[in-house]
């Protein structure tokens, strides 16, 4: 056992272990009172701060005793208390878990968590799968995320400005976010930015229901090549891009349709005909909400992102 529990330090017990009876005679032998669990002076230290700062309250229950059996229980309760300055309430916490994950109702001298408020909490073992829950970042409010400051930085430029009218904010794809693109709409200046999600639009009158083409992407894909332009790519280097754009009617994400209404967006997309071997073609797809009638408008575009 100790062999297995050395060799995986950073794991919890029934991990360590490998199966079921392992992990079951690791349980009974950290709970034998004869065994002493000694930890290093900087890990006791830590512990400590730990426990002084636990917000979680322990409340004991115990069934009906008998006198001897009710002395020894107190007997091990008061080594407890004792070994805690040690670490050992944080050990135990731990192992009482486990316990319970494999043999419900076996211990019921056992500490029972309970919160501040006396509501008993919930430490049972609910496997692999609820350790990995997700929280899916469309339906997490702008206002706490990093990508805020997109945000910021849009309402920052107009006041310096001072004429919203008169800006156009350029981003990369980590500005592909609808709320800039909402804040843009209520803030009345105009943004230009390279799209990296393939969004959320409304379905077309003709669609079947499993029809993709409720989605940004697709309907762009749909739309004809308006034309070719000719770029520099280095200073001896030319190449051929082909140009399309599209208004869609774009949706927000599924989590913030009660927050946010959909918009009508330009998207333009810029295609490397003949790309060179060793080097991957020149694919831009573009958003912006300033209108786009004709090809020269949209070249002018590709120009203003290009120089970001």
């Amino acid at each position: 056992m100790l062999d297995q529990m050395s060799a995986a330090p950073g794991k919890p017990i029934p991990a360590a272990c490998g199966d079921w009876a392992a992990a079951k005679a690791a349980y009974r032998f950290f709970d034998n009172p004869r065994v002493t669990i000694a930890f290093s002076p900087a890990i006791s230290r830590r512990l400590r701060r730990v426990l002084r700062r636990a917000k979680v309250r322990s409340c004991r229950t115990r069934p009906n005793l008998s006198t001897a059996a009710r002395s020894r229980v107190n007997r091990i309760h008061q080594n407890h208390r004792r070994r805690a300055l040690q670490g050992r309430a944080a050990q135990r916490a731990d192992l009482v878990r486990g316990a319970d994950a494999f043999e419900p109702g076996r211990h019921p001298h056992r500490h029972t968590p309970r919160s501040d408020g006396g509501e008993v909490l919930d430490t049972k073992f609910k496997g692999t799968l609820a350790l990995k829950r997700h929280i899916n970042p469309t339906r997490v409010p702008i206002e706490t995320k990093e990508s805020y400051r997109w945000l910021e930085n849009l309402r920052q430029s107009i006041a310096l400005v001072g004429a919203p009218e008169r800006c156009v904010h350029v981003g990369d794809r980590e500005s592909d976010i609808y709320e800039l693109y909402c804040t843009a709409q209520d803030l009345g200046t105009s943004f230009l930015v390279r799209v990296q999600t393939n969004r959320l639009a409304e379905r077309p009158a003709d669609a079947a229901s499993h029809d993709p083409a409720h989605r940004v992407f697709a309907q762009l894909a749909a739309a004809p090549w308006a034309g070719r332009h000719r770029i520099t790519v280095d200073q001896d280097e030319t190449t051929w891009l082909q140009v399309k754009f599209a208004a869609i009617n774009t949706l927000p994400p599924v989590g913030k349709q009660k927050r946010y209404g959909p918009q009508v967006l330009t998207y333009i997309h810029a295609l490397e005909e003949d790309p060179p071997p060793g080097r991957e073609p020149i694919d831009w797809k573009l958003v912006t909400n300033l209108p786009v009638e004709d090809l020269s408008v949209a070249v002018e575009k590709l120009g203003w992102y290009a120089l970001r």
